[in-house]
């Protein structure tokens, strides 16, 4: 394959001084199919220079990122979102296919250019199709800027990118999720950690190397190891990149203090365990306080679902111990996958650290945005306020910033739901349509969104949904059990609310979340479990887009309206 004779040659990171204070760093990537084995069992998957996971990004707040991203599928288009990465001033950089940009091309090439302006853990990851899910995702972390000092301290640092995985194509799996009668993907295979798994393996093969029960001819499902030196401190970045499964993580006799979520800082506080949503990051700290002769458990388990796949273990190695050396205690068990009280009492200690931004007292505007589970022409379907989301052949970005017709639905989209709806009971929801609308908000002003979660078609069920909104931090006001109301409204959290990309909504529960709309552009707002917005679980903000200027020619020449504004030489 031409991807793998550019592993050497096109792993090329070229530092361009932008200023004293600031670089310019500049990758060379090929997304390709790889032949690759994450649990131990070969799979095609999705790679980045012939690899997997993609190359970790690490870059100083205030430096610019450039990458070259070659499209080496055959068959597909390919875009990369860089996760919590606001793109201030480069709205096409957002890597959203027929929001931000059109979808790459095969044996095409797209530049990706934008600044990361804050310090904090994040990632990236392909944002077409269901291509996360077949392995294109990577981390991506910022340090804080030259002459700047971390709120906390600590000696060391460990990276941890969790992921779930499936043996059945992603290809099967949207065709299943789009097929009369439906097929659901099921839970995954396995769960990895830093893309490495075991699958139906014994205890011994998830931490002795070359085990002849797990093994893999070129160490790609080798145990993660995490070696550490007794009586320090160590920072675990941690980051959700998950298909469909929301995580627990635990360190045998490891307390963990949270020190950081989704690239902002919180209230330092203690927990044994911490639930990880898809599209979540954190940072936490341990102490290697324990009996140093000995090794520790770290385990990754499943929440929120039934769990039907084994927990992902990795060694915390003491030096000088051997990583083969297995713990002398029983890896942590994840609590009762529904266990939800104990999965809000982790969500409601996140609290912003002494100096974060307070959000504006009153917003301008209110979303509420019922989320529930429709049939659609005989089809199932995640719907937002009756209308789920069916993306446009030209991206909004384009057709919103030069006006073009017919691009896409421009009705205005419905702002509420049904006063008598019962969220309690299974839809019964005729009304249910597909749709392309977006949401168009005035620049600078101030939103409030209740998210509201409700019955699934099967009775007595109803999911949990980890919502992320792009080129937005936005405060997390609070959230509660049952039907949001006026009255809820006194209960926001308006002292020390968290900033957050990613929120959860717990089943039958509601979740509100503030913003200002002051970045130019359209942005997603979706359930970050891959599924569920392949199956139209999302809504789309666009604002101050006659702000924006100079979008590549390639982010518009897609889909008939993208062909007639590139003929007139609009941009």
């Amino acid at each position: 394959m031409a991807m793998r004779s550019l592993v050497l040659l096109c792993i090329t990171l070229v530092l361009v001084p932008v200023s004293l204070a600031s670089r310019k760093w500049h990758f060379k990537w090929e997304v390709g199919y790889v032949y690759w084995s994450p649990d131990c069992r070969e799979n095609i998957m999705i790679g980045i220079n012939g690899r997997f996971p993609g190359p970790t990004i690490r870059a100083k707040a205030g430096d610019t990122i450039k990458v070259e991203l070659k499209n080496g599928l055959p068959t597909e288009g390919v875009v990369i979102h860089w996760h919590g990465i606001r793109q201030f001033g480069t709205p096409w950089a957002d890597g959203t296919a027929s929001i931000s940009q059109c979808a790459i091309n095969p044996e095409e090439t797209f530049i990706y250019e934008f600044k990361v302006e804050k310090p904090g853990t994040y990632f990236y990851h392909g944002h077409y199709g269901m291509q996360r899910a077949a392995g294109l995702y990577g981390s991506l972390i910022v340090d804080v800027a030259d002459g700047q000092k971390e709120p906390f301290d600590y000696d060391g640092e460990l990276n941890l990118l969790l992921s779930d995985w499936y043996h059945q194509n992603v290809q099967a799996q949207m065709l299943g999720l789009s097929s009369k009668p439906f097929r659901w993907i099921g839970e995954p295979q396995s769960l990895l950690i830093n893309g490495r798994g075991q699958y139906n393996c014994s205890l011994a093969a998830h931490v002795i190397p070359g085990s002849s029960t797990c093994r893999s001819k070129r160490g790609e499902c080798e145990p993660v190891v995490l070696r550490v030196l007794p009586n320090k401190t160590y920072r675990l970045r941690i980051a959700s990149t998950t298909s469909l499964s929301s995580l627990n993580l635990a360190i045998g006799h490891h307390k963990m203090i949270v020190v950081e979520a989704d690239g902002n800082y919180v209230e330092p506080f203690t927990v044994d365990d911490m639930d990880i949503y898809s599209g979540e990051s954190y940072s936490i700290l341990i102490t290697t306080d324990q009996v140093p002769s000995s090794n520790y458990w770290l385990s990754v388990g499943v929440r929120g679902r039934l769990p039907q796949t084994q927990p992902a273990l990795a060694i915390l190695n003491y030096h000088p111990n051997s990583p083969s050396k297995l713990p002398a205690s029983e890896p942590p068990v994840a609590p009762t996958w529904n266990d939800y009280a104990h999965s809000k009492s982790f969500s409601y200690k996140i609290h912003a650290r002494r100096g974060t931004p307070k959000p504006p007292t009153n917003p301008v505007r209110q979303i509420a945005l019922l989320n529930t589970q429709n049939k659609i022409d005989g089809f199932i379907k995640w719907s937002i306020n009756n209308i789920s989301l069916v993306l446009p052949s030209t991206p909004y970005l384009g057709s919103m910033r030069y006006r073009l017709r017919n691009a896409f639905d421009d009705r205005k989209p419905p702002e509420n739901f049904a006063r008598d709806y019962d969220i309690m009971k299974p839809p019964i929801n005729p009304s249910a349509m597909q749709g392309s609308n977006a949401y168009k908000l005035e620049f600078n002003s101030t939103v409030d969104v209740i998210l509201q979660n409700a019955n699934a078609l099967s009775g007595n069920v109803s999911e949990i949904h980890p919502w992320h909104l792009h080129g937005h931090d936005f405060w997390v006001l609070g959230y509660g059990d049952g039907r949001f109301s006026k009255k809820d409204v006194t209960k926001f959290n308006l002292k020390n609310p968290p900033l957050r990309n990613t929120v959860v909504i717990f089943p039958y529960g509601w979740t509100a979340i503030r913003f200002v709309a002051d970045n130019p552009g359209v942005w997603a707002f979706h359930c970050h479990i891959e599924p569920h917005l392949h199956m139209g679980m999302g809504v789309v903000f666009a604002e101050g887009v006659k702000l924006i200027e100079k979008i590549p020619k390639e982010a518009l020449a897609c889909g008939m309206t993208g062909k007639t504004l590139m003929n007139n030489h609009l941009p």
